[in-house]
């Protein structure tokens, strides 16, 4: 059963009443989900792994998405590609077009086809990159429609040369920002994003040039502890008022609770041996 926290609207009339917008989610079942190679500095390659674990925790994270009355379609697992769970990572779509991924490591490599075969199938305009970006993984949206800007991280994954490749084939205003932490690879790992306006962050991934641009674009950010940031807390999905985020990351849920976000936790503590959190799992389709 999903839990939910408790509705900060209550707390006060100062509290902000935020609004839920009904997204479109494709997630990928961690059927062949194993740590085979270390990609990453979460990943121990070895690490025992209980599949049908990781299997019912991301199960609860799909049927919490339906529940709170969001779409979720689903994408075939491929044998041999044990990281497919981390469906974010595959492309990146905005107004309809679809920027498919191009990974940095070979072991990733064949998810970007196996995603933009899902699109195309689908009926999308699919556009394959020429450098590196991991999708959702570097690439963060905030806000709706033409006004939307990317959030684009590098330093780790994703070529300082997708950016510019992102806002042509997207259309919209790409930010880049430079992470330093390794812990933090991808840029979901250091920002999640709550509704147009709003994000939270961990200021310690990032070069000093990006927290000031990030300190002067979002002026009422949430700055989370770095404690939960490393549960990887600010993995998060949010669809303007409902925020789906680790369960271990207490803080931050008190936090965004106080800002007038209803904290929904869940556990995917099995998909957090590979880096992962409930951001990692979830590409938003957006049309």
């Amino acid at each position: 059963m999903t839990a939910v926290v408790p509705d900060p609207v209550a707390v006060g009339a100062r509290t902000p009443v935020r609004t839920a917008t009904p997204r479109h989610y494709l997630m990928c079942p961690p059927a062949h989900f194993a740590v085979e190679y270390a990609i990453n500095p979460w990943m121990l390659a070895g690490t025992a792994v209980d599949r049908n674990r990781a299997l019912a925790q991301w199960d609860v994270l799909r049927r919490t998405y339906l529940d709170l009355g969001h779409r979720v379609d689903q994408l075939a697992p491929v044998p041999g590609l044990p990281d497919m769970v981390y469906a974010a990572n595959g492309a990146t779509v905005v107004g309809g077009t679809v920027l498919a991924a191009r990974f940095r490591h070979p072991q990733r490599a064949a998810e970007a086809a196996a995603h933009a075969t899902w699109f195309r199938r689908a009926g999308a305009r699919v556009v394959e990159p020429e450098f590196v970006n991991e999708g959702e993984g570097d690439l963060l949206v905030v806000g709706s429609g033409p006004q939307a800007v990317i959030l684009a991280g590098h330093g780790f994954r994703t070529d300082p040369r997708a950016h510019a490749e992102a806002a042509r084939v997207l259309g919209r205003e790409v930010v880049p920002l430079e992470l330093v932490d390794p812990r933090y690879y991808h840029l979901d790992t250091a920002i999640a994003v709550l509704d147009g306006t709003t994000i939270a962050w961990l200021p310690e991934a990032f070069a000093p040039s990006s927290r000031r641009v990030v300190a002067e674009r979002f002026t009422d950010a949430v700055v989370a502890d770095p404690a939960d940031a490393a549960v990887l807390g600010l993995n998060a999905v949010s669809d303007g008022r409902h925020v789906v985020l680790p369960v271990r990351a207490t803080r931050l849920a008190a936090a965004i609770a106080e800002r007038g976000f209803v904290p929904v936790p869940v556990d995917l503590s099995e998909l957090l041996k590979g880096g992962g959190g409930p951001k990692c799992c979830t590409l938003e389709v957006r049309t």
